[in-house]
This record gives structure tokens, sequence and C-alpha cells, in this order.
């Protein structure tokens, strides 16, 4: 990563223009073309440094929901269980933890009913129980990390 692409990072946590022309207005605050700036992000994404570039909903706003979830996955078949919960759409985002519950992942739905559908899913296809812990209140922390 060059300092191009910390530019990049560190100018679109702030935010995304909602415009015509996105690409175009933040590749010009940054000094390059439209094509160089979508070729960078491109690049960033394929070589892993960038997992997801994309908007961030509020799906209970939207009328969904979403819950911290976690499970104890054996380490001989932690990968094999990743996949598995890593192959639900509902899903956002997966990770190893050291901790007795060694894998926690973000559930979000299109409505609150589905999130013990696909919590129930998931346990019959990995044979782990899954330890659900919905939030009790939110905090708006606006994290941004330089990069």
């Amino acid at each position: 990563m060059d300092e191009i692409d910390k530019q990049i990072i560190n100018a679109l946590q702030d935010g995304f223009p909602i415009c015509d022309a996105p690409y175009r207005q933040v590749a010009t605050q940054l000094g390059l073309t439209e094509q160089e700036l979508i070729g960078r992000l491109k690049a960033l994404l394929d070589n892993g440094t960038l997992t997801r570039f994309g908007p961030l909903y509020n799906a209970e706003q939207m009328g969904g929901a979403l819950t911290l979830a976690a499970v104890k996955a054996p380490k001989q078949c932690f990968d094999e269980i990743t996949e598995i919960i890593n192959s639900f759409p509902e899903v956002a985002h997966n990770y190893a933890r050291s901790h007795e519950l060694n894998m926690w992942f973000v559930i979000a739905t299109e409505t609150p009913e589905q999130i013990q559908q696909t919590i129930s899913v998931i346990e019959q296809q990995t044979g782990l129980t899954v330890y659900n812990m919905p939030k009790n209140k939110e905090y708006f922390v606006n994290l941004k990390l330089e990069a």
C-alpha cells in the first residue's frame, strides 16, 4: 500500500458522496482520475487490503435485525466451520477470537424473526451451539482508522 492508497482509504472513511459521479468527485479531491481511483480500489480489494467496499446500512431502521453471535469451534475443524458460517448471506463478518468462544460473527436479517431462524440453521449445519448476544444499547463511536 503506497501513500496514495493510504490517502484513498483515509478519505473514504469519512463518507462517499451521493451525486451523479461520486468516484470522479473523490478522485478530483485526491488529484487522481476517476479510472485511477477505481483501479486502485479494485487492486486493494483483490489483494485483500480491503475486504469490502460499499455502503453500511442500519438494518434495524429498515425493519431488519442484527445480532452478535459466537460459537466454540473445535480447532481441528475451525476452517470448515468458518466456511459453513460464511456461506450464509446473513453473516456480515466473522472473526477468530482468543477466547473459549473462539469464533464471533454478526448476523443481519431482513426481519427480526429471521435471526433465530438463521441461528437454528447454523446450529444444524455446524453441530455447534450458537450464542446469541443482541445489543441492549447502541453507541456511536465514529471510529476512523488512519492508514
